[in-house]
């Protein structure tokens, strides 16, 4: 199983991520995740065998409860890229509210499964959506000339738990499906 952690943008937030990916249109170049599955990515765990389901769940459960981390607003706004301006791999939506409480829970999870064996990040954590991955960077101009002007907000969710997501590798990309989720408390 593929495996990632998640906050989980709800279904109210698709169209309004649809519609800004939609600026974008022109920029060649660029491949649009699916704003129906749009996400936080937490913490990717990459391929783990089913047999160490039972304690991976376990231990998410118990991180989520320890990290003291209450339900919480999250408002998803802004505009960013990975790596840099200069050469863009990822487009993506930011937070602007919520962050703090995003990173205590993307630190504790980090340090639980890193614990646990899988591989620590190589990169700090900054929490966002991802709209879009550049194929090329045909349609780059754009791209930075919309990061560089525009300053969107999409919308506001709860955040009240946190998810584990199997993603399924399709010819039509990935397709996530939630394997537990873990309360807030």
């Amino acid at each position: 199983m593929r495996l990632f952690v998640s906050v989980d943008l709800p279904d109210e937030l698709a169209e309004p991520v649809a519609d800004l990916q939609e600026e974008f249109s022109e920029a060649s170049g660029l491949d649009f995740t699916d704003p129906g599955q749009a996400h936080v990515t937490m913490k990717f765990l990459g391929d783990v065998g089913e047999d160490r389901l039972p304690v991976l769940e376990s231990e998410l459960e118990a991180t989520v409860s320890d990290a003291d981390v209450s339900p919480f607003t999250a408002r998803f706004g802004g505009l960013g890229v990975f790596p840099t301006l200069e050469y863009i791999s990822v487009l993506w939506l930011g937070v602007e509210t919520g962050g703090e409480e995003l990173t205590a829970l993307h630190e504790a999870i980090e340090e639980r499964t890193t614990a646990m064996g899988f591989d620590p990040e190589d990169h700090d954590f900054t929490p966002h959506v991802t709209l879009a991955r550049m194929k090329h960077a045909g349609g780059k101009d754009l791209v930075q000339d919309l990061v560089r002007e525009r300053d969107p907000t999409v919308g506001e969710m709860t955040v009240d738990e946190v998810r584990l997501t199997e993603s399924t590798l399709t010819e039509d990309g990935p397709v996530y499906s939630t394997v537990e989720r873990f309360p807030l408390e």
